[in-house]
């Protein structure tokens, strides 16, 4: 059996996730990351994508949240509204020096773990998916520095600055994948080639919400009422696609999907200030859940990954953070 664990974007509601792992971390014993054969997360799940895969344990990475949230949802002074309409809201500086103080100079080839971390290029006016080297084709990626894939995945239009990286122009991966449930499956089947049948799929949203649409009124809305709602239009109708597109592929039998709905809450992408409600909620989940979880994944560890292509120099360095615990194109990365 081959198991993939997913884990959507959106923003400092990664705290969700990466609680409801840490839960798990704690009970189980071991780092979590030693469960799964295949990682994919988009913005802010691919900060904790990258960093499971690195070696991080959700732990860690729960605390580099709590260390670092405040500090990366800053808002830049505002000095008039016209500025503050032509800026974005915060910069990526202390999001870099956030990952960078986790990973160090690692790249994506030090993954322990396949992984799979949507962004859009710009540039290219193209998708694009950064991938670690688990088929021949993929003969780039995993030569990149872990910190610019992350900024890559999570600079998300208004709230972050494009970020401009070799050749690319990247902004968030949310943009066309927040959930990377489907990729994950099409990843599993189509490129590694694991029977459809052998595959389970750990699927982890940050939290969710009603749309706040008034679809009922017998009314025409025009733009100054969908400008406020069409992006969260756009992320639930491509989420719901990657869990139709998982289950016509895998059956619905074989995704589990944890994305309580928290619409009477209504967490924000930035709202720094409930994190530790959402830390609360998700280890509220791991807990209710981990019985039936535990049978499907955390029954052994996953088999060891060996990638196709390394680094010049495979070792892998030390992790600089504290321990607090236990080719290009979507194709070719």
């Amino acid at each position: 059996m081959r198991r993939v664990l997913t884990i959507d974007g959106g923003g400092i509601k990664g705290v969700f996730p990466a609680a409801f792992l840490a839960e798990i971390e704690d009970r189980i014993g071991e780092p979590i990351y030693d469960y799964f054969d295949l990682i994919a997360g988009t913005s802010t799940g691919g900060i904790l994508a990258i960093g499971l895969g690195l070696g991080l344990t959700a732990g860690e990475l729960l605390q580099l949240y709590k260390e670092f949230g405040a500090r990366i949802f800053q808002p830049r002074p505002v000095t008039g509204g016209l500025r503050r309409l032509l800026r974005a809201k915060y910069s990526l500086e202390p999001l870099r020096e956030a990952v960078s103080k986790a990973y160090g100079d690692r790249r994506l080839g030090h993954s322990r773990k396949r992984l799979l971390v949507p962004a859009l290029n710009l540039a290219a006016e193209r998708v694009y998916i950064y991938k670690t080297a688990h088929h021949p084709r993929l003969v780039h990626d995993y030569k990149m520095p872990a910190t610019e894939v992350v900024l890559a995945t999570v600079a998300a239009p208004t709230y972050f600055p494009i970020h401009r990286f070799e050749d690319g122009a990247f902004v968030d991966g949310s943009l066309w994948a927040r959930n990377p449930l489907a990729l994950a499956v099409v990843e599993a089947i189509g490129v590694l080639g694991w029977p459809r049948d052998d595959v389970r799929v750990l699927s982890l949203g940050c939290t969710s919400e009603h749309l706040d649409v008034a679809w009922k009124r017998r009314v025409s809305f025009g733009t100054s009422y969908w400008s406020a709602r069409i992006s969260d239009v756009f992320m639930k109708a491509q989420s719901s696609s990657a869990i139709a597109t998982a289950h016509t592929l895998i059956g619905a039998e074989n995704v589990f999907r944890v994305s309580p709905d928290t619409t009477q809450r209504r967490f924000t992408l930035d709202g720094v200030q409930r994190m530790p409600e959402l830390e609360a909620l998700g280890r509220e989940e791991a807990v209710r859940l981990l019985e039936e979880l535990a049978a499907v994944f955390f029954r052994a560890p996953a088999e060891r990954f060996i990638p196709y292509h390394v680094l010049v120099d495979d070792r892998q360095p030390p992790l600089p953070f504290p321990r607090r615990g236990h080719g290009r194109g979507v194709i070719a990365g």
